[in-house]
């Protein structure tokens, strides 16, 4: 039997899902955890669209159903394996002809309930974008470059706060050195269902923490209408001896690959300065790590500063630490913000 399903029903259930796309729409963005068991190639959805575009609909469609019978059996084969209990959900862009043609073929081969959702991933991207709509209860942690910001972010999780790790997210750290050591980032699109896909399992009656980023991660974005709320929200902003987030920054970079950190610091060269560049330069291959981290904090303390001074004051409390300790650094912040839920100085 074929139901339709909507978007925000479907995601308040655990359903198994397939996504009928071609593996390049998949590999642009798709809801995670979805299966891809795509009706065409890459190349034969083009070939398709085109006799679609400069001959007709039916002869389009006569096409497909080339590239389709084929295929037949192994689509059960497969489907089997994501719902082996003979109950699924199935979408392609717009809830149309490919996620429809997929249903009535799994229904017809001993497939019980097979739902279809109304609107496809067009609804899907639709629902993650308006989501972030909705006004947040946001807390901030902020600081200067090497305070150890997610760190902290890490011990407030485990203290039973809410927090999402932008970073985690976008496999970046957000600075020009940030995408080293780490794996390939998503798409912007990508990023945002894995955001949203996170986001939607938090209660929004609660706060919710998140390091401070700039709109950019590395090459993701964080979606407009929720950076909006995040330069609005408080901030328990880190200020910590510059010399001890350089040892930090020393335990988080120095193992990295030596012709890796010379390229980021080559992309850094015009806001370092000639001569501050070709310091750092000597100093790697002298393995003075040390000596790089105070050069890169001389540029981002001032970068990081400037952006601060566009915050409401009254939205930034100073929290002054002696060194990057996360764990006392965490306990820090979060007596801070119970006093101020206390005696509700907290502006939210």
């Amino acid at each position: 039997m074929i139901r339709e399903i909507e978007i925000a029903e479907f995601l308040a259930t655990e359903m198994p899902l397939i996504d009928v796309r071609s593996p390049g729409e998949y590999a642009k963005g798709h809801i995670p955890g979805a299966a891809n068991i795509p009706l065409f190639t890459d190349t034969e959805r083009a070939h398709v669209g085109t006799v679609y575009v400069q001959k007709s609909k039916e002869k389009a469609i006569e096409l497909g159903y080339h590239y389709v019978n084929p295929k037949l059996n192994d689509f059960i084969d497969q489907s089997k394996k994501v719902a082996s209990d003979g109950r699924v959900a199935i979408h392609c862009w717009r809830g149309g002809m490919r996620s429809r043609s997929f249903a009535k073929h799994l229904c017809d081969n001993g497939f019980t309930d097979v739902f279809v959702i109304t609107g496809g991933y067009k609804a899907y991207r639709n629902h993650v974008i308006h989501t972030f709509d909705t006004p947040f209860q946001l807390r901030i942690i902020g600081g200067y470059t090497g305070s150890g910001k997610t760190h902290i972010l890490k011990q407030m999780q485990n203290a039973g706060f809410q927090t999402i790790d932008l970073e985690e997210l976008a496999k970046h750290k957000g600075s020009t050195f940030g995408e080293l050591e780490n794996e390939k980032q998503p798409t912007v699109e990508q990023f945002e269902n894995k955001l949203f896909d996170a986001w939607r399992k938090l209660d929004y009656s609660r706060p919710i923490w998140l390091e401070d980023e700039s709109h950019n991660i590395g090459g993701v974005n964080i979606p407009m209408n929720l950076f909006n709320q995040m330069r609005s929200g408080t901030v328990y902003f880190l200020d910590i001896p510059r010399e001890e987030r350089a040892k930090h920054l020393v335990t988080e970079y120095a193992n990295t690959n030596t012709l890796m950190l010379a390229s980021a610091i080559g992309r850094l060269s015009k806001r370092l300065g000639g001569l501050n560049t070709t310091n750092a330069i000597q100093f790697l291959h002298e393995k003075k790590y040390y000596e790089i981290a105070l050069l890169a904090l001389s540029y981002y303390d001032k970068t990081y500063l400037k952006g601060i001074q566009f915050r409401e004051p009254d939205n930034v409390i100073i929290v002054s630490k002696k060194n990057t300790d996360p764990i006392g650094n965490a306990q820090s912040i979060i007596q801070l913000y119970e006093q101020h839920e206390r005696n509700k100085i907290d502006p939210i």
